[in-house]
């Protein structure tokens, strides 16, 4: 199976760091809505494809954009949601990575399925800054739903860090910021 993890396009709060990085619920730019309509192109959707989505507005709305006009199952889950990389104890979530409510998801985002095997817990802090152990056991947890939907490819709208993590945890190699994929860039995981 194929995981292909696709970074969201360019965000509000990437604009002009650190000051940016405190906006709550930032949405795409411009520049970011022309990178997920560039998606379309370059990773056309079939009305069979999966396509995991973490709960944050930009990955949503890129997702959204991406998948426009096509029927495939969206599912948002917390266990791709925004992850520090490194994984520093000491940082904070800062406001632009805090998840969106469960049901601001579903009014905005109709179409869209809510995953409902994570905890509360999950839903209301993800995986930010959850330690390197915990990551382990939440991401394998990911692995195996994944390989439980029977797809040969599912496709992953999350974020930098998150898919520098779940490289590393599925590629056994170490990786730093330097190997962050770009905005509306993608990874390609063989599992």
């Amino acid at each position: 199976m194929d995981l292909i993890f696709i970074r969201h396009g360019q965000g509000q709060h990437t604009l002009e760091p650190p000051n940016s990085l405190h906006i709550k619920d930032p949405s795409l730019t411009n520049e970011g809505i022309d990178q997920a309509k560039l998606l379309r192109k370059n990773i056309p959707l079939s009305d069979t494809d999966l396509v995991v989505i973490s709960p944050i507005r930009r990955t949503l709305q890129t997702a959204f954009i991406w998948s426009e006009g096509i029927r495939c199952k969206k599912i948002v889950s917390p266990m791709v949601s925004p992850r520090m990389f490194p994984q520093k104890k000491e940082w904070k979530t800062l406001p632009c990575d805090v998840i969106m409510d469960r049901k601001e998801i579903k009014n905005e985002f109709p179409d869209f399925i809510i995953e409902k095997n994570s905890t509360n817990d999950l839903w209301i802090q993800g995986i930010n800054s959850t330690s390197e152990d915990e990551f382990k056991t939440i991401g394998k947890r990911f692995i195996q739903w994944c390989k439980l939907q029977s797809k040969e490819k599912i496709y992953v709208v999350s974020h930098d860090g998150t898919i520098t993590s779940y490289r590393q945890l599925l590629s056994n190699q170490t990786f730093t910021r330097k190997d962050f994929p770009k905005e509306a860039g993608w990874v390609n995981l063989r599992c």
